[in-house]
């Protein structure tokens, strides 16, 4: 079961913007982060909640999207995300949250997929922009954005060939991940 949602769990860029989502089930998935390892267990992650629709378009211009996709510049209207999360530390913690945003975000994705929902984590951030347009206080440091909503686009897995890494969109807009084998992780 749990292999069955990380394969389900990909970066998915293209939603169902009309299928939004209510606050609450962004702290269900926000509460799943909550009981989830912490480095030192410092717990220094806060979230931003982004679900009203204005909200959602004031946020969507300071994020960039797929690099790999030159030709791509982002979801249309339509396709965009219904909500987003906005991953901080909060400094008054701590200023090293060490591998705790990677921790978080997985279970954060996990639990949306698990819900019939998909996310993508967003590090191409204008941080500056988004803690301007939100009047984040100066010990929230912006950390990602995970975007989120009703996906619409099929993401498949591939091997990978010639150690090319790079995700690709095929003439019927299916977004191919390469993935290296399992024997090429192992070290003996």
């Amino acid at each position: 079961m749990l292999k069955e949602l990380i394969m389900k769990n990909r970066s998915y860029r293209r939603f169902d913007e009309k299928q939004r989502l209510k606050p609450e089930q962004l702290l269900k998935w926000i509460d799943l982060a909550r009981c989830s390892a912490s480095a030192r267990n410092a717990q220094s992650l806060k979230y931003l909640v982004v679900t009203e629709t204005d909200q959602c378009e004031i946020l969507f211009p300071v994020l960039a999207w797929a690099g790999y996709l030159k030709d791509w510049k982002g979801p249309r209207e339509g396709e965009r995300p219904a909500a987003y999360l906005v991953m901080l530390n909060d400094l008054q913690i701590t200023e090293n949250y060490y591998c705790d945003h990677g921790i978080a975000a997985q279970s954060i994705l996990l639990g949306a997929v698990e819900d019939g929902y998909g996310g993508c984590i967003v590090a191409a951030v204008n941080r500056n922009k988004l803690k301007q347009l939100f009047q984040l206080a100066d010990h929230l440091e912006v950390v990602q954005v995970i975007a989120l909503g009703k996906p619409v686009e099929q993401v498949v897995l591939d091997e990978m060939v010639d150690e090319d890494y790079k995700y690709w969109r095929d003439e019927h807009q299916v977004h191919h991940v390469p993935k290296r084998k399992l024997e090429d992780l192992i070290i003996s």
